[in-house]
Parts: C-alpha cells; structure tokens; sequence
C-alpha cells in the first residue's frame, strides 16, 4: 500500500533568465487592457534579446508533489500522463531516481487519434526580481480519460490531486472512486476548476480532507472580499470535509479546521530566485506533515500540533523551493527538516473561528 498516490500533471519545462526581461506595473493602464496584477514582464518587440544559459527541468504539480512525499520518506506514486517521447522519458526516469512509482498513461498514438499530442510543455520566464511569467501547452496531461486509469492501483493511504485541466467529470469520477475506498483526499484546484465555480466544485469538495488555495483563488470561489478571512473560511468549512487552507505568497498561510483559524508568516529566504512550484512545494508539505502526523482531518477532532507540524514542514518545503530555480532542488528530505535549526521554529497564532 502506498502512503499516497498523487494525480494530475507532469510537465518538461525549460527556464529562460535574461537582464534584458524587464517587469513593468502601470496599474491603471495595464489592468485595463488586461493585465490582472497591473504588472508585465516585457522585452522590446522585433528585438533579439540575449539570453542567460536555460535550464531545462520537469514540473507539473502531481511529479512536484510526489518528490516532496518522496524525500518525506513516504511510499509515493504518481499518476501521471505524458507522451511517448523524449520529455516524458525524462520525467518517468527523473521519478524513478526519487523512488517514486511511476502510474504512467501514454495517449494513444497519433495515427489514431491527431488530438493527442506529446508531454505536457512550459516556458518560463524569469525575471530578476524572482517573479515569472509561464508559457504553458497542456499536451497529453489534459487529456486524460476514466477509461485509461486502472483505479485497482489506488491502494493508498491518501490522494493528492494537483488537476490542472484535466476534464471536471474524470476528476469527479476518481475523487468518487477514492471516497468510497476511504483513501483520504487532499485537493489543490487549478485555475481551470476554480472558475467553474462553487456550486459545480461542492460535491468535490464534500469529500476533501484538505484543500489548497491561495487566498485570491479562495475569494473568487466563495465571492466574498480578499480582506474577509474569517468569512471566506466560514463560507468553505461549511462545504469541505475536512481543512481548508488558504496561502498568501510572502505574507505566509492561514488553515481552518472548522473551530480553530491558524495563522503563521513565512520563514526568510536567504535569496528569492525563483517562485515556481512555491505553491504546489507548500501543499504537498503540508499534507506530508497531516500523514506524518496521522491526522485525518476529522473537523472538532483535529490536534492541534498536528496541524502546527504541518504548516511549519509545508512553509519550510516552500522557502526552501524558492532560493533555487525550477520547483524540485530545494524540496526539503525529512532529515534535512528534522534536523535543521532553520525550521524549529515558525510563529503559529491561533484563534477561534
């Protein structure tokens, strides 16, 4: 039996840094022609913009995911979908070093089906301040299908879902599967499925022990102010099982057990290089602290030491992440946490909710 199956994407992406990427914010001009943040990384159009040497790693949230269960020294497996060549090679074979098993789906060769195309690809750009701009061609890991999956290979203490934009039904279809198995489900949505709303995302998030967001993708789904916590979390633990965590980039994370909103910063990074993969880095630690832990995210039943392990390894496994590129080097092994004066201590304040 594995301790936990991650399920969703897995990318080959490539890493361009250059001095001559320049981040740009103009607020009210940007935002209207539709730039969210009112920030853009430019460069000069019809240019030839020297480059740093690229560096060519894999992502994707479910391979992410389980290389931080992996070095936690958890028994790990990825399901996973790529396509036959080079790129989904090297994922498979770079999973196989961590020790992870690999639950590989291939899709069906091009003569048959030209819909389906190779391993799931991404460009990113990284600008020198450590912020980024991603490239992203969704290839074979969108397109996975209920009738590639073998769920007879789901034995498994928990599931990690990172979907990306894997279809709602086939996600809805495995979460259904694990729930009736009594496999414990953690859920990290994608953009792709927090659009979809709150209402479409309920009868997922009814059997989720523990959900991942960041905190503007928790007030887009619950339609309520960015700045109202404590009503956006009152909003979730009415639908979700379990613990709904809410992350805030450098600001650092806030987690509801339904009773108890637990509230802790960040750990300083030595450098900010990189915050690619920060995110799926302090999901995937977080839920490696509930297992390590053996909390099972019973709402009125949870420790609350449990839940503090797991922020301080999740916020830990992310500062790590970021002072380097890519979203795998600084996933942090067990000792290295364990032993390490640098993640003792994390200030946890914890109020009533």
């Amino acid at each position: 039996m594995y301790d936990v199956i991650t399920i969703g994407t897995a990318t080959r992406d490539i890493f361009l840094t250059s001095p001559f990427f320049k981040v740009v914010s103009d607020e009210a001009h940007l935002k209207k022609i539709g730039f969210p943040t009112g920030e853009a990384q430019c460069f000069a159009l019809g240019g030839k913009i020297e480059i740093d040497k690229p560096i060519f790693i894999t992502g994707g949230g479910a391979t992410n995911a389980a290389v931080t269960f992996a070095r936690q020294g958890l028994k790990a497996a990825a399901l996973i979908k790529v396509g036959k060549d080079s790129a989904g090679e090297e994922i498979i074979n770079e999973l196989k070093k961590e020790k992870i098993s690999v639950l590989t789906l291939y899709p069906i060769p091009y003569t048959l089906n030209p819909n389906n195309n190779g391993t799931a690809y991404s460009t990113i750009l990284l600008a020198p301040n450590g912020e980024r701009t991603i490239l992203v061609y969704r290839g074979a890991s969108e397109s996975l299908s209920i009738n590639e999956i073998s769920f007879d290979k789901f034995n498994s203490k928990w599931a990690y879902i990172v979907p990306g934009k894997i279809s709602y039904d086939v996600i809805k279809e495995i979460i259904d599967y694990l729930h009736q198995q009594k496999i414990l489900i953690a859920f990290n949505p994608s953009k792709y499925f927090i659009e979809l709303g709150l209402e479409k995302l309920k009868p997922i998030l009814e059997k989720t022990k523990a959900v991942i967001l960041n905190r503007e993708e928790a007030a887009y789904l619950t339609d309520i102010d960015y700045d109202k916590e404590k009503a956006i979390f009152k909003k979730l633990d009415a639908i979700v099982a379990g613990i709904a965590v809410m992350t805030d980039g450098p600001n650092g994370v806030s987690v509801s057990d339904g009773f108890n909103i637990y509230r802790a910063g960040t750990f300083g990074e030595k450098k900010l290089v990189d915050r690619t993969g920060s995110g799926d880095a302090f999901g995937s630690g977080f839920v490696a602290g509930l297992i390590h832990e053996q909390e099972t995210c019973e709402k009125g039943l949870c420790k609350v030491n449990n839940i503090e392990y797991a922020v301080r390894l999740g916020s830990a496994n992310a500062t790590s992440v970021i002072e380097y590129i890519g979203a795998k080097k600084g996933i942090l092994t067990k000792e290295e946490f364990e032993i390490s004066e640098r993640w003792r201590n994390l200030k946890i304040d914890i109020i009533r909710n």
